[in-house]
């Protein structure tokens, strides 16, 4: 399995996303159509696909999960440093996003912050200082 991996999520407004990723900064890829859109996130890089609910309900068979009272998953990327993920954290606010945590410093070696994107999908951000890390 060494092909192009991606992850799949659903969201409410394809317009809407787009707008939001495009305000934090966020790459997109040329696949896009009126139920899909392609993010681009990392040096891989690694594509992030958002389906409208109807199209995700019909590639999982089952019904999209109610992020108002669940967490799916937590998406991490890494930070180039402590001032990205402070620019991070001031975008997402600004497009309507919604911090859950920080931005501070996590065991001594992290640096990060966590948010929720429109649809409620939970993005962890960090710098890590890998020197401090192995110190421990």
């Amino acid at each position: 399995m060494n092909n192009e991996a991606w992850l799949n999520l659903p969201v409410s407004d394809i317009i809407k996303s787009k707008k939001f990723f495009s305000q934090i900064g966020v790459r997109f890829s040329k696949m896009e159509s009126p139920t899909m859109l392609g993010l681009e996130l990392g040096k891989g890089p690694f594509r992030v696909m958002l389906f409208t609910h109807p199209q995700f309900e019909q590639f999982t068979q089952s019904k999209v999960v109610d992020l108002n009272s669940s967490a799916e998953m937590l998406i991490s990327i890494e930070a180039s440093s402590k001032e990205e993920v402070d620019s991070l954290a001031e975008k997402v606010m600004q497009a309507g996003g919604i911090l859950f945590a920080g931005p501070e410093t996590w065991q001594g070696w992290m640096y990060g912050m966590g948010f929720q994107d429109l649809d409620g999908h939970r993005w962890n951000i960090a710098y890590m200082d890998w020197e401090k890390a192995s110190a421990q």
